[in-house]
């Protein structure tokens, strides 16, 4: 690097692009670790300060030097190198500033990959559970910090739930007192078995969430550390400190089946009542059912629910054969008029969203608690027990395939995965007790009520 006195004067006789056609620095022989770059292919000419910190080399850019008079670079040029003598690495400096609100905004508008839902996840994330913290610079979150507030969030959430619980038994307990004084003893003995319900809830304990914060903080700080590995090891590295997860299992039993489509079937709410039955015979996850158009469903020639990849959780179309249980249950809902939505309901979003409370229905008159998702993993039993292959079961749930060479390969027509469906659909009705006909034959589903 060659030496110059650097002035006005020699600094304007400066070439650029220089001669050499390769970037040349001219150090200053009177302030150590400033210099003017020349650029070998350019006219750029840039004051810099380049010094050795740690053992690595770091060269700032203080600006260009037709923007930046030689008195005012130099200036900037000491408050760099003030910086280096304190031991302190002015790239790592500017890293650090940035707060972990800023970072977040950061990642998730340069994430386009991820789906808007994802993206509203992890914002919940960290505004719910580390707001505190959203105005503090990255790089000031601690190891030590980290593993108490995750101790902490799980705490919070699990009496959040317990309050929440107590609340809701309490609220009802009121209610039932209120109907028995108008001379209400049905809606009374309702409420309170309501209350009944609210106190055996099973409530979250939190650790789940605590881990989700964790991971999300962590993805937030590896995108920072791409950028910027000056600002550290990140602190959320010790997974081996997270609380450990048991995967859920929780499935309709086969000894259960019976009790739990007889309740389903007199569920009054008509439209509930087919969406559950959908979610069992289909395997399907409870926003692709929820959100399924009229649209989408072929119940003519191809007979095939055809969901578009923006709408399901792994971003790949789902093409599923209508099993004969599913198709007559929506010819009779198809029946009933004409609306957007297969499950329309008085929501924001048109059609039906949150099943809990008819779930909680079925529970209450038969003992037996499941969700949405318990559905999918019921589907997904069953379908093993009648020996349908792996990979036709992924292909029927939209699961990925494992990941290898041969499983490129492989493409699942709809009509190879017909037999199977309908295979899996007779075990259910074998199990849930239906009796009739299959195949084209069967009847349309009715009510019991409808029946009589």
């Amino acid at each position: 690097m060659p030496q110059k006195k650097l002035t006005e004067k020699t600094i304007a006789g400066l070439k650029a692009p220089d001669p050499s056609g390769r970037q040349v620095m001219y150090r200053d022989t009177e302030l150590k670790g400033f210099a003017v770059r020349v650029s070998g292919t350019t006219t750029d000419r840039a004051y810099i300060v380049q010094r050795a910190i740690n053992g690595n080399t770091r060269r700032i850019t203080i600006g260009p030097v037709n923007v930046l008079s030689l008195a005012v670079a130099k200036e900037r040029a000491l408050d760099k190198l003030a910086d280096f003598y304190k031991g302190i690495d002015p790239k790592a400096k500017k890293a650090a500033g940035a707060t972990l609100g800023d970072v977040l905004d950061d990642y998730l508008e340069k994430r386009k990959d991820l789906a808007p839902r994802t993206c509203e996840n992890y914002r919940a994330a960290i505004h719910g559970h580390l707001k505190p913290w959203l105005n503090r610079p990255l790089s000031s979150v601690t190891r030590d910090m980290v593993e108490r507030h995750h101790i902490a969030i799980a705490g919070e959430i699990e009496r959040a739930q317990r309050a929440r619980a107590q609340h809701d038994a309490e609220s009802w307990e009121r209610r039932a007192k209120a109907a028995e004084k108008r001379g209400w003893l049905d809606a009374a003995a309702n409420h309170r078995a309501q209350a009944e319900m609210a106190k055996k809830r099973e409530t979250v304990s939190g650790q789940v969430a605590a881990n989700n914060v964790m991971k999300v903080l962590r993805l937030v700080w590896n995108y920072a550390a791409d950028k910027h590995p000056e600002i550290g090891s990140n602190p959320v590295r010790q997974r081996k400190l997270w609380y450990p997860v048991e995967a859920r299992t929780r499935h309709l039993r086969a000894e259960d089946m019976p009790a739990f489509f007889k309740a389903t079937m007199e569920l009054e709410n008509e439209v509930a009542r087919d969406y559950v039955l959908v979610l069992l015979f289909c395997g399907l996850r409870r926003r692709e059912a929820a959100a399924l158009r009229w649209a989408e469903v072929d119940l003519q020639e191809a007979r095939v629910l055809r969901i578009p990849a923006a709408q399901t959780k792994a971003k790949r179309k789902l093409d599923l054969p209508l099993v004969d249980f599913v198709h007559d249950l929506l010819v009779a809902r198809r029946a009933k008029g004409k609306t957007e939505f297969v499950f329309p309901a008085n929501s924001e979003s048109g059609h039906i969203e949150e099943p809990k409370f008819h779930f909680g229905l079925i529970s209450k008159a038969t003992g037996v608690v499941v969700s949405a998702h318990d559905l999918r993993r019921t589907y997904l039993t069953v379908a093993e027990s009648c020996d349908v292959s792996e990979t036709v079961r992924r292909a029927l749930v939209n699961h990925a395939l494992a990941r290898d060479v041969h499983n490129k390969y492989i493409q699942i027509s709809v009509e190879r995965l017909r037999e199977p469906a309908q295979k899996i659909c007779d075990k259910l009705k074998q199990l849930c007790g239906i009796e009739g006909p299959k195949g084209k034959n069967v009847a349309p589903l009715r009510r019991r009520s409808e029946r009589n």
